[in-house]
């Protein structure tokens, strides 16, 4: 009989396999990224739930009226939070956008906080025009221990840094701060009140002028009309009935005071800087209009349109100054240090007397306020017109600093975010799920083991080995996926190997039965085992076709966890289809040649060589079928 299509020299394909596993082997130890002992070099990049960490979801907005962003503003604000991420030493965070809103940051192996990496990091320079009180006080505002009124009620910026013409600032009141301390409480300071139940529950509309219109309705028409005809600060101790009027407004929210004209947020006294503070992400991001912002807790900023922005700023970083304190060292680009020098000089001689006299420094120069998101920074008082680089000052520690500055380096965030939900593992759980994720593989692949040498006997240690080296190119491949990818294995993805065990035990069931049923048809075994891979190959790939496509499907349409759960599956499948072609098929055919094979109780073929040889037997003796 002629050999069939397909016969192949066996020893080819096994020499393949074997160079396959050296080559991924010495990518495994010695690889880029390897590093350590022969047993750290083999250990692949886990995820969270499986050693422990910090997990931390943030929700995106475009801006305060509660749009989606844009997907390429999401990716790039991903890039940025990874920067950031990255920057505090930390190179295995893992930064994914989920959905059309959500970015996901996965730290394992440690706990910290990471909701900070999420502020928009936008920065502004604004000179800051009027000072006025923000405790929400009533009737007339509490005297502070380091500001001291006025005849307006307005409290003066004592103390305030100043910055000399080789642009450094001393620290501010506000010194690192997030502008959000809380203002001296008095009996009639309501800024904090929880607002009536109606008006936390009702859907917050789309519109910012619907938003405003919203407010207004809450606050009365009365409360609207009076905080509109102000054009400054109320002197409520003057006059009751008017702080009767205005009361309404200290019970806003923050979300709701975001909407309303800076000019009313500066003017309306019962409005406080609890609520400016609590204001949502990118409430006063537009550099071209006035915004409010407060500093201390207790003092209302009025600032001007900024005429210098983040994006001037070419390079940051953290240094001490000559005092040996940490300040955030500015480098301007070309057209960004020409603003600065012009604010610098508008600032120092008070162009246009537009700095009201509440605003000015102890020496009587006006201020320069550093806003970074919705927070003062510093104020700097300008002695000076600032030609060369700058610094911001604020009594930082070297973490702050150095966090600020990768902040201001890495550029601002295009995407406002708030933290929604953060979720600590820690290790001894993540051990725990690894050891059952293990166990689970562990007793699935002995299962298919046990079944095989007692349905195939000899049949079984092919498949058994089979088993194993799909086991160990896996193994090498999450290792140096691990390192050149980032690709982290985590409890969803162990339950995609384990599911790939079911298809590597499906692609042994089609062969060995097709092999049987060309024994039974009159094939000797060695020609049967060629005839029948030739015949189950079709179907071995269909089916592991189908499961990659459906792993790619997946991993294409998922977010989250079950991309590595789609990963794993479509990798072990690959793999699994590679030891097919370069393990079993050529292992059958030198089994073929042995004596064994030929022996119904070792090789597993079970009745069929018997049958078979019996139809022999009666072909080459016909009268044993007459007697």
């Amino acid at each position: 009989m002629a050999p069939p299509q397909g016969q192949m020299r066996p020893g080819r394909q096994l020499a393949v396999l074997a160079g396959m596993l050296v080559v991924l082997y010495l990518l495994v130890f010695f690889s880029g990224g390897a590093s350590g002992g022969w047993k750290d070099r083999l250990e692949p990049r886990l995820g969270l739930d499986l050693v422990g960490g910090t997990r931390l979801t943030l929700e995106a907005t475009n801006t305060i009226d509660g749009r989606a962003p844009t997907a390429a503003n999401l990716e790039r604000a991903r890039q940025i939070i990874e920067s950031r991420v990255n920057a505090y030493g930390v190179a295995e965070a893992e930064v994914v956008t989920e959905g059309d809103r959500n970015i996901v940051i996965s730290l394992p192996g440690e706990n910290r906080d990471l909701s900070e990496v999420g502020s928009a990091a936008e920065l502004r320079f604004r000179k800051v025009l009027k000072v006025a009180d923000g405790s929400g006080a009533l009737p007339s505002p509490a005297p502070s221990p380091t500001a001291e009124p006025t005849a307006s009620g307005t409290p003066s910026p004592d103390g305030t840094p100043s910055a000399t013409p080789d642009a450094k600032a001393s620290s501010s009141p506000s010194a690192g701060g997030q502008g959000g301390g809380a203002p001296t409480p008095t009996p009639s300071a309501t800024p904090s009140a929880a607002p009536s139940p109606t008006a936390s529950e009702e859907p917050v509309p789309q519109s910012i002028e619907e938003q405003r219109q919203a407010v207004e309705k809450k606050v009365g028409a009365e409360a609207w009309a009076a905080a509109e005809g102000l054009q400054a600060p109320a002197d409520l101790s003057a006059d009751p009935a008017l702080a009767e009027k205005l009361k309404p407004f200290a019970e806003l929210t923050g979300r709701e005071v975001a909407v309303l004209p800076a000019q009313m947020q500066f003017n309306v006294p019962t409005i406080s800087c609890v609520q400016l503070d609590d204001r949502p992400p990118a409430s006063i991001s537009n550099p071209e209009v006035q915004v409010v912002s407060c500093e201390g807790g207790y003092a209302k900023n009025l600032l001007d349109v900024a005429k210098v922005l983040g994006t001037d700023v070419s390079s940051a970083s953290a240094v001490r100054d000559q005092t040996s304190q940490w300040v955030v060292s500015l480098n301007f680009t070309s057209s960004g240090q020409e603003k600065w020098t012009a604010l610098t000089r508008e600032a120092f001689n008070n162009e246009g007397q537009a700095c009201d006299a509440s605003a000015l420094g102890d020496e009587g120069k006006c201020r320069v306020a550093v806003v970074l998101d919705n927070a003062i920074v510093s104020s700097p008082q300008i002695q000076g017109v600032l030609t060369g680089n700058s610094q911001i000052t604020g009594n930082f520690s070297n973490a702050e600093a150095a966090e600020l500055a990768g902040f201001l380096s890495y550029g601002a965030l295009p995407v406002t975010f708030e933290a929604q939900e953060s979720q600590n593992v820690t290790a001894t759980l993540g051990e725990s799920h690894l050891r059952a994720g293990l166990l689970a593989a562990g007793i699935g692949m002995l299962l298919v083991i046990i079944y095989s040498f007692f349905y195939y006997r000899l049949l079984g240690s092919v498949i058994f080995a089979s088993l194993v080296l799909s086991a160990m190119l896996l193994f090498g491949a999450l290792v140096v996926l691990g390192r050149q990818i980032g690709f982290t294995l985590t409890l969803a993805g162990i339950a995609g190997i384990i599911v790939s065990l079911g298809v590597a035990a499906d692609s042994f069931v089609i062969y060995f039965e097709r092999l049987k049923d060309e024994i039974r048809e009159g094939r000797s075994p060695r020609s049967a085992v060629n005839r029948a891979w030739v015949r189950a190959r079709r179907t071995i790939i269909s089916a592991n076709l189908i499961t990659i496509l459906s792993a790619l499907t997946l991993y294409i349409v998922s977010v989250g966890t079950v991309k590595g759960f789609a990963f794993a599956l479509g990798l072990a499948t690959v793999l699994d289809l590679v030891v097919v072609f370069l393990f079993r098929h050529p292992m059958m055919a030198m089994l073929a040649r042995s004596r064994a094979f030929l022996s119904p109780r070792v090789s597993g073929l079970g009745r069929v060589l018997p049958a078979r040889s019996s139809e022999q037997a009666q072909s080459r003796n016909p009268r044993v079928k007459e007697a």
